[in-house]
């Protein structure tokens, strides 16, 4: 399922180029990032020189792929001992080299069906900044220069000021958020910290918080994240299979030059949707100054999951859909869950396998598209994984011809992100597993351009009721993430003839508890504010 995440598990994503894995061991998150002494792995050619980068951080095109991680958001105390912070931390934030050294090197022992030797050492840091946390390191504002509307506004205001437009109002309204809202402390600083062995992982958090708090940073907010059994979210759907491959990043299929080698149906994207400063999809001018270069903007979001209430909610609307012939009379929950997600607890895909989940220890497909079902009888026209990256079939109106995937490439955003909480367990009535602890989505998005990607998706998709356009009746908004709404329930029609729609109504089960816009800077760009410096002179177009 892609809910919102993609946690850090290796397996999570196809993992190619092993002829260029490294042998060395992996760099701690508190020692320098030297000291993962990637090997000599081939020289990444032309078509993949990101892949070589000692200066982009490693969590934005490689992944960090450990199936546990902590948020740390930090506040500044005053700018100079803030600053010397920064330039302790530097040398032990890992690139994109590194990760991807790493990554290979686990892929390569993956492929030959043997385990990593050294996978449960690997250990790795990334950090991001706050507009506000930018503008205490510098000294002045980050951004002389922000035009209305777009991604540079959006980052000033941060997304407390943009709730309404994001959906996150009622239970999600940022008066009730844990981070990010208007009655909690300004965050600064993200610090993250992933592992996959616990204890690894939690000496290096204490180091971390430790090493902050001497120079007069303060803990706001501190999140665990840790990967469920079966790679699944706490909806018990699999998830993270669909992502964009990057330009420069990913090799290209020599026989769909359109799409990452080995990764049937992963579209390749310009690098420029996800590092500032490069080509983009339709040649659009950032707007920001020169420190964004090769940086990321970065969305945190903390997404509360209700899990038996929208399981009770499927059972319930599943029932609707029996009396009225439109589901078999034998169908379980699963049945519609899969229907409103697009894919089948497994992760098979609706579109390839329309009756029944074919079951796991098989690789999820991805290879899908949407064109032949433009009225959206195998996936629903508001699933979710239809709703949050329509592919190659969105229809502007019925009849014409879909839209090529090209045209979509610009709304992409790469997730990272873990699940947080145990898994709820039938039967228990509280602790841990019970129906309310805490539990919940991580997610975590990497784009260059915060208005045209994540807003885009959330607000025009997700969240929109009319989206595809000009159906009648509307197809509702997304029944996992998007808030209350109808939804237009389309079979095929018993004259054979068009659609037959059942109505139905969602309640939102999941709910906002948090929310940040940061930005990933290069490491040079890092080294130069803890100088106190910021080029803030205007990109080149």
């Amino acid at each position: 399922m892609d809910l919102t995440a993609c946690p850090y598990a290796l397996t999570r994503r196809t993992l190619l180029t092993a002829a260029a894995a490294a042998t060395a061991t992996a760099g701690l998150a508190l020692a320098p990032a030297a000291s993962a002494s990637p090997a000599a792995s081939a020289a990444p050619s032309a078509a993949t020189s990101l892949r070589g980068s000692r200066e982009i951080q490693g969590d934005i095109l490689a992944g960090f792929r450990r199936s546990r991680a902590e948020l740390l958001l930090l506040t500044f105390g005053p700018a100079d001992t803030a600053r010397r912070w920064l330039a302790a931390l530097v040398p032990r934030l890992a690139t994109t080299a590194d990760v991807t050294a790493v990554n290979d090197r686990v892929a390569a022992h993956a492929h030959q069906g043997q385990p990593d030797p050294g996978a449960m050492s690997v250990l790795w840091t990334g950090l991001a900044l706050t507009h506000d946390g930018l503008a205490h390191l510098a000294g002045r504002d980050p951004l002389p220069v922000a035009a209305v509307g777009g991604t540079a506004e959006a980052f000033r205001r941060g997304p407390a000021a943009r709730a309404a437009l994001l959906g996150d109002t009622g239970p999600s309204a940022p008066g009730s958020w844990l981070f990010g809202g208007p009655t909690r402390p300004t965050v600064h600083a993200v610090l993250t910290v992933a592992a996959d062995h616990p204890g690894r992982l939690a000496a290096a958090v204490t180091a971390a918080l430790s090493d902050a708090g001497q120079h007069g940073l303060r803990l706001v907010h501190r999140q665990p994240a840790a990967a469920l059994p079966g790679e699944r979210e706490h909806f018990g759907f699999r998830d993270c299979i669909s992502q964009p491959g990057v330009h420069g990043y990913d090799p290209a299929d020599p026989a769909h030059p359109d799409q990452v080698a080995g990764a049937p149906g992963t579209r390749l994207v310009p690098a420029g949707e996800f590092l500032v400063g490069h080509p983009r999809a339709h040649g659009l001018p950032s707007g920001l100054p020169s420190w964004a270069r090769d940086g990321s903007f970065l969305v945190v979001r903390r997404l509360a999951q209700d899990v038996p209430g929208w399981w009770a909610q499927i059972r319930s609307r599943l029932t609707t859909l029996q009396a009225v012939g439109t589901a078999p009379a034998d169908a379980p929950p699963e049945w519609l869950g899969a229907r409103l997600v697009g894919r089948w607890p497994s992760g098979a895909s609706l579109a390839a396998h329309p009756h029944a989940d074919p079951g796991t220890g098989r690789t999820p497909d991805n290879d899908i598209g949407y064109a032949t079902d433009p009225d959206g009888w195998t996936t629903p026209l508001f699933a979710h994984i239809r709703k949050s990256n329509p592919r190659d079939g969105l229809v502007l109106a019925p009849g014409s011809r879909p839209l090529p995937a090209a045209q979509l490439d610009g709304h992409r955003i790469i997730r990272r992100g873990l699940p947080y909480g145990a898994p709820f367990l039938p039967g228990h009535d509280s602790g841990p597993n019970g129906p309310t602890a805490a539990r919940g989505m991580v997610f975590l998005s990497h784009q260059a351009d915060l208005v045209a990607q994540f807003e885009f998706i959330q607000r025009a998709w997700i969240d929109a009721p009319d989206f595809p356009p000009a159906r009648t009746p509307k197809p509702g908004t997304d029944p996992v993430l998007g808030p209350d709404s109808p939804i237009a329930f389309e079979t095929p029609a018993p004259s054979g003839t068009g659609s037959r729609v059942t109505p139905l109504h969602f309640t939102r089960f999941v709910r906002t508890e948090g929310t940040l816009y940061a930005f990933t800077p290069t490491l040079p760009v890092l080294t130069a504010l803890a100088a106190g410096r910021l080029d803030t002179t205007p990109l080149p177009h």
